[in-house]
């Protein structure tokens, strides 16, 4: 026999529905497949063309209302959390007050991130709880955003943040705002090595542009030969064409990244690049048995930093259970 559900209480759960009182949401951190770092331009970013690509290890955030007047409360646990700032320089907190101020809403809300995603290691961390917020906060305040406006408010927050939405592999130009999505479904396997002490990204830029000097440098791009690679769905092809501009600058502040790159490359590495701009580190491999053994190898050289193995493409930012 069907349950019956009064108007009364039908309305009640109907309400429920828009006056939610947490939401939990996740987002994917994410490696640069290729890093294509052009000249300065005029608004103070570098024109970029580079090749995103999620994957599973993926930050958790959970909202829920707070009093009212309260504002915006941040709380961190896990994995690097003592790095991560409790202020509005924080891009949750940032997420949810755009936000806010989009839809009328006042942003009275508490935000716990859960970090698994290292923490200033080109893995972009901050842009995934960003990510994740939106699309947690959308649901808390009931706001019904398409993924396309979303997105655009998190071209707003940062760089890496429109990606964090979306997740996949996609093309990212711009300052990495600008996305393509990828037609190719090609499954990837990663050992990621993270170095314990971060990387200030505009510190890295800073150190390319010195690096660079007054040479001239050419537009960004993508060589077509990447997509091919991931059509073919075969590591040993993408392998020697992944590449990052940053890299040379990240090696220049943290030297010991060439050993680091170098002992993944005697470990049977396809290929090893860093992350954005780094420290993380990362190791293309053949599957997920030989990223094992790596991963295990790597944490006996580097036992206060150890690797982890990781799958991609991974889904944007969602609602979790």
């Amino acid at each position: 026999m069907p349950s019956f559900v009064s108007r009364r209480q039908r309305r009640s759960c109907d309400q429920r529905k828009v006056e939610r009182v947490s939401v939990t949401a996740s987002a994917p951190a994410k490696i640069n497949l290729v890093l294509s770092v052009g000249p300065l331009r005029e608004d103070g970013y570098h024109e970029l063309a580079t090749m995103f690509h999620a994957i599973d290890r993926r930050d958790t955030v959970t909202v829920e209302s707070g009093p009212s007047g309260s504002g915006v409360t941040l709380s961190v646990e896990g994995e690097g959390a003592d790095g991560v700032p409790l202020d509005d320089t924080n891009l949750a907190a940032r997420a949810a007050m755009i936000l806010a101020q989009r839809t009328g809403r006042v942003a009275d809300v508490r935000i716990h991130i859960n970090k698994t995603i290292p923490v200033a290691g080109g893995l972009a961390g901050g842009s995934a709880d960003a990510a994740a917020t939106l699309v947690a906060c959308d649901a808390l305040w009931g706001t019904r955003m398409t993924r396309t406006r979303l997105t655009e408010l998190a071209a707003e927050l940062g760089s890496d943040v429109p990606f964090s939405v979306h997740g996949g592999t996609m093309i990212g130009r711009g300052r990495g705002e600008d996305l393509t999505p990828v037609l190719a479904h090609a499954e990837l396997t990663w050992v990621i090595w993270p170095n314990s002490l971060g990387l200030s990204t505009p510190t890295v830029y800073a150190e390319c542009d010195r690096l660079r000097g007054d040479r001239l440098i050419p537009s960004p791009s993508i060589d077509e030969a990447v997509v091919s690679a991931l059509r073919a769905d075969d590591p040993r092809l993408l392998g020697p064409l992944l590449s990052n501009d940053l890299q040379e600058a990240a090696i220049s502040l943290r030297p010991e990244l060439a050993d680091v790159l170098a002992e993944g490359d005697g470990m049977g590495a396809i290929a090893g690049i860093v992350s954005g701009s780094g420290p993380t580190t990362v190791f293309l491999t053949e599957n997920e048995a030989e990223a094992k053994i790596m991963s295990v190898k790597l944490g006996i050289f580097y036992p206060d930093s150890p690797a982890f193995v990781a799958r991609g493409p991974a889904p944007g930012a969602r609602l979790e259970d």
